[in-house]
This record gives C-alpha cells, sequence and structure tokens, in this order.
C-alpha cells in the first residue's frame, strides 16, 4: 500500500512540477515578449505622436501579419504628422498588409499631414465628426539670426564644398536661388502627396484642389470631401473589420504594443530604443572583432591587449 502511495505521489508531484512550469513559461514569455492572443482576433495597432520613425509601428504590423490568428487589423490613428519618409513608409506598410488581411483605419482626435498620409493604405477610413484630418501640404520653416549674432558680437564662418551645402543656415539670409531650390522640393513632395491621394481616393482633379491645399478638415467636412469613407469611433471601425474578416462579433480585440512585455520595456524601452541598443551592441561587436583581427597591425593590438600595471 505504502508502495502504491509513493507511486501516485510521484506522478502528482510531476504532474503539479509540469503543470507548473507551463503556467511559468507562458507567464514569462507573455512578460517578456508581450505576446498577443493565437485565436483567432481583431488587432488594434496604435500609431500616436509625431512621425519621426516609422521602425516601431511597421515592426508591430509586421509582427500581427505573422500571427496566423490575426485575421483584420484596425490602425488607430493619433498624429498631428512629421518627416515625409516614415509618413510614406507606414503607408506603404499599411497598404501591403490590407493585402492579406482587411486593415481599416480609426482616426482619434488627430489624424493630419503625415498622419493622414499614412490613413491612405487603409481599406476603409473612419473618423469622428470633429477628428482634425486632412492638412495634405508640406511645410519648412527656417530662422534667420544674423543679427542677432550681430548684436551679441560674435562671428560665425561657415567652409563648404558645394554651392547649396549650406541652404537654411540661419547665419544669413537666404538668397533668391535657394529659395527657389527648396520651393521646388517642397513641390515635389506635395506632388507626391496630391498623387497619393487622388489615386486611393479615387478624386477628381477638381476634387482634389479642393481639399489638398493644406487647409485641415474636421471629420465631418473630410467625409464631404470623400477624403474619409465613414463618421463613427473606434467601435465602429471594430464592427466592420468583423464583418470584413467574417468573425462573430465576440471576436477577441487584442491592443499589441500598448502592452508590451514589462521586462522587456524596462530593459529595452520602446523598439526605437531597441533598435538604437543593438546597433551599439554591433559597433561594439565590430571593434572587439577589429581589436582581435589583422585590421589592427601587431605593435598596436599587443599595447591595447597589454594589461595596465
Amino acid at each position: 500500500m505504502r508502495q502504491l502511495l509513493r507511486v501516485l505521489g510521484a506522478v502528482v508531484s510531476i504532474f503539479l512540477i509540469v503543470l507548473l512550469a507551463s503556467f511559468t513559461f507562458a507567464f514569462i514569455q507573455k512578460m517578456w515578449f508581450g505576446k498577443s492572443s493565437s485565436k483567432n482576433h481583431v488587432a488594434v495597432v496604435d500609431l500616436s505622436g509625431i512621425i519621426t520613425n516609422s521602425v516601431s509601428f511597421t515592426r508591430t504590423l509586421t509582427d500581427q501579419l505573422e500571427n496566423k490568428g490575426t485575421k483584420a487589423i484596425i490602425v488607430r490613428i493619433n498624429s498631428p504628422g512629421g518627416v515625409v519618409g516614415p509618413s510614406q513608409e507606414m503607408y506603404e506598410a499599411i497598404r501591403k498588409a490590407d493585402e492579406k488581411v482587411p486593415v481599416i483605419i480609426s482616426m482619434g482626435p488627430l489624424a493630419a499631414s503625415g498622419g493622414y498620409y499614412a490613413a491612405l493604405g487603409g481599406r476603409k477610413i473612419f473618423a469622428s465628426p470633429g477628428t482634425l484630418t486632412a492638412s495634405i501640404g508640406v511645410i519648412m520653416e527656417l530662422a534667420n539670426t544674423e543679427k542677432l549674432y550681430t548684436w551679441a558680437k560674435i562671428e560665425r564662418f561657415t567652409l563648404k564644398a558645394g554651392k547649396f551645402k549650406d541652404t537654411g543656415t540661419p547665419l544669413r539670409a537666404m538668397k533668391p536661388e535657394e529659395k527657389e531650390l527648396l520651393t521646388a522640393m517642397l513641390l515635389d513632395i506635395h506632388q507626391q502627396f496630391r498623387d497619393t491621394v487622388k489615386e486611393r481616393r479615387k478624386l477628381t482633379d477638381a476634387e482634389l484642389d479642393g481639399c489638398a491645399d493644406g487647409r485641415v478638415m474636421t471629420g465631418s467636412q473630410a467625409k464631404k470631401a470623400k477624403l474619409v469613407d465613414v463618421l463613427g469611433g473606434l467601435e465602429d471601425a471594430i464592427h466592420e473589420a468583423k464583418q470584413m474578416a467574417k468573425l462573430p462579433e465576440d471576436t477577441e480585440v487584442t491592443y499589441p504594443g500598448q502592452r508590451e512585455g514589462l521586462i522587456k520595456k524596462l530593459l529595452l524601452g520602446s523598439d526605437e530604443e531597441e533598435t538604437r541598443f543593438s546597433g551599439s551592441l554591433q559597433k561594439l561587436g565590430a571593434g572587439l572583432s577589429a581589436l582581435f583581427s589583422n585590421e589592427i597591425t601587431p605593435p598596436w593590438r599587443v599595447l591595447l591587449l597589454a594589461p595596465v600595471q
């Protein structure tokens, strides 16, 4: 009898250990990686703040596409815009994601300029009546501090190779040919923006001219101008995404990126900080590799490896 009890006790102990290990692994995985659900779900991906870098957003979008449980994506935008390049990269990432699963845009309080540019990649755009959006234009602001330096009796000099290399410097007034150069650049970027709006929103030239002059619009005005599709909030966008993906109404909705793994967030911070950290490690590794390779001449390598007395 005692032998049987020992066997049963050992079996129960092993079962409890395996169960505890499974829960511990799942907990650590969630805390470190912040993984989203593997069940069928709709993912709400956040795009907020001034756009200066597209890495974090595109990485989150890619992660969701790699998750077989992601059947539709909502991109929730709350951004005044920012740098042109990253805005275009976000637009392309959203457009390509929509080729795999339905991607619906839900505009928050603000989705203007670069924020609206990114929104154009979605299959359908939702905006609240009071959302501030559009601002289809390009701006560059420069300052001339020449008189300030003169007042402070400070002389500054610029050495350059290339006629236009110091265009936009605050040390002097801008020359006419420099203004012409920068204006041509802004017009080219504006035309790229206009072409994307015209193509994605299927506007005529007359309709485009009436809304793509840099003006900011409310969601209601943007709806009349055909810049958005539906007036509604996040819940309306989620409902539409479920219908497009043919999912039941009780399908899970996840918010990846907003609940990142705690340990990862504490150690590495945001995705941009993690990228910079990884880049620093790569540079350090390259330096160490060079140290122990023939890229450093033997005498110097001896000095670098010699112990300090």
